[in-house]
């Protein structure tokens, strides 16, 4: 079995949460497991402005992702920050580009989930992951989310991500934020939530 953890990050905030949702899939025997980014589509200049080069050298090392290899994994979790309520457009423009697997059912009954980050506490987050389900839907996957079997979303006593729909975490206005360790174990859950569900789907 083989898992993609694909993830657009602008700050960091994302890669840490892929990296931990990779973590949590690798727990499941027999999954080979692999961390991928979509392509930048913003220019040097514009990244040097929101004060991204240096927190983009951090990741520089993951691999970029072609929308073809979609198609050699049974399990695809797909990471986006917000924009709006929606996904980033680095995003949107790495799925528009997987046209070709949608003409030829080249993803139909894989296994797909969703996590996010947004500035504020109620920025977006399950909007966000309801756009990326959206797209997996139209491409035929089978959605897993990030059941209240994980308990770490039921606390009142801090501030935390964490939804049904996938994981998440809230980054603070300026990017200050990075992922809580509850926010991080609840990416690890539905990493090893997700590829269990994949394994039995497989094993059918």
């Amino acid at each position: 079995m083989k898992t993609l953890v694909l993830f657009y990050s602008t700050y960091g905030h994302l890669w840490h949460l892929a990296e931990a949702v990779a973590e949590g899939a690798r727990e499941v025997p027999g999954n080979e497991v692999s961390v991928k980014r979509v392509p930048e589509t913003l220019s040097p200049d514009i990244l040097a402005k929101v004060g991204a080069t240096e927190a983009q050298k951090a990741f520089a090392h993951v691999p970029v992702a072609t929308p073809e290899e979609l198609a050699e994994y049974d399990a695809i979790l797909l990471g986006s920050p917000t924009r709006y309520g929606n996904m980033c457009g680095q995003v949107q423009a790495y799925l528009d580009g997987t046209g070709g697997l949608w003409a030829t059912g080249a993803l139909i009954g894989k296994v797909g989930g969703a996590f996010v980050s947004t500035a504020t506490q109620h920025g977006g987050q399950e909007t966000t992951i309801g756009a990326i389900h959206t797209a997996m839907l139209h491409h035929g996957l089978v959605l897993v989310g990030l059941p209240y079997a994980w308990q770490g979303q039921m606390t009142l006593d801090e501030i935390t991500g964490g939804t049904p729909y996938g994981a998440s975490t809230i980054a603070g206005g300026k990017g200050e934020r990075q992922p809580s360790a509850n926010e991080l174990e609840g990416a690890r859950f539905q990493g090893r939530h997700t590829a269990q569900i994949a394994s039995k789907l497989g094993s059918n």
